[in-house]
């Protein structure tokens, strides 16, 4: 299983700019579940913290393999989702990383 965190910094001068940009983002990434061959989960999250060095939105995705992810990356659905939160953004930060699909699971 391959595991794809990114975090956003989004645009906006006020809090409530940086608010709508975030549920805008939200939104769209949520629309492509079940969509996507390979996504196996998806969830997006609106920080709360509000610290200085926080990052305004996380994606957590799960993904069958590395393959599916690489397909994830050039699907229409989510090249439509690029497209439409186009100029968003201030900063975008993501890992990907490997584990076996059970791992934390007690029998």
């Amino acid at each position: 299983m391959i595991k794809h965190i990114v975090m956003w910094n989004l645009l906006g001068e006020t809090p409530a700019e940086k608010a709508d940009a975030a549920q805008r983002l939200k939104h769209a990434f949520e629309t492509v579940r079940g969509r996507i061959p390979g996504l196996l989960h998806l969830e997006v999250g609106v920080d709360t913290s509000r610290v200085d060095y926080a990052c305004d939105v996380v994606l957590y995705s799960e993904f069958t393999d590395q393959q599916a992810l690489d397909g994830y990356a050039s699907h229409p659905e989510h090249l439509r989702v690029r497209a439409e939160l186009e100029g968003l953004r201030i900063a975008r930060h993501q890992v990907d990383y490997t584990t076996e699909s059970n791992q934390g699971i007690q029998p």
